[in-house]
């Protein structure tokens, strides 16, 4: 497959750097799939406005990529930055239009080749989006052309389904086995 588009990775630092690295390094110059950097701590106050992060974000962080691919560990769904990255992903602003949503669930995490989830194991709104069709959820895979699909179905996906965004952003990172 041609189709090449813009990604930015979505993961929890602390937990999966490896993946991340490993996802770059096979897809991010080999097969034209540019990367972006994720937020990281203290990059935005936590004290600006949720319209004004979100804002910041999708123009600065998200600026030109087309599909934001979400790595899913066992505690991705805990992250705040995590969850403010799909938020903005999924909206359309002046500057960037919304990006598609692929989540890729890690080797580490139960959902991981079991054809089931727990939807309180996955980031919350990346879950409202699955549901809704506009979010994609796989496997890990280092296969080239397996990935390149993946991405390309997520990329259809936002011109044919409505995202959802309704949830509030998480204000802190949280903590325990699941959300509820």
């Amino acid at each position: 497959m041609t189709e090449r588009h813009n990604v930015f990775i979505s993961y929890h630092h602390a937990n999966d750097e490896s993946y991340k690295k490993i996802f770059e390094l096979r897809f991010g110059n080999r097969f034209g799939v540019l990367v972006h950097g994720s937020v990281q701590l203290g990059d935005l106050d936590p004290n600006l406005r949720t319209e004004t992060i979100r804002q910041r974000i999708r123009d600065e962080y998200l600026r030109d990529t087309s599909v934001t691919v979400v790595l899913i560990g066992t505690q991705t769904w805990q992250r705040k930055h995590v969850d403010w990255e799909l938020s903005s992903s999924i909206r359309a602003t002046k500057l960037n239009p919304r990006s598609g949503l692929l989540g890729l669930f890690l080797p580490t995490h139960p959902a991981y080749r079991a054809n089931s989830y727990d939807r309180y194991t996955i980031p919350p709104r990346l879950y409202d989006n699955a549901q809704c069709e506009f979010a994609l959820l796989a496997d890990w895979t280092e296969d080239p052309d397996t990935v390149q699909d993946l991405i390309h179905r997520a990329y259809l996906r936002k011109s044919t389904h409505e995202p959802d965004n309704s949830r509030d952003l998480y204000q802190n990172n949280r903590s325990g086995q699941r959300w509820y």
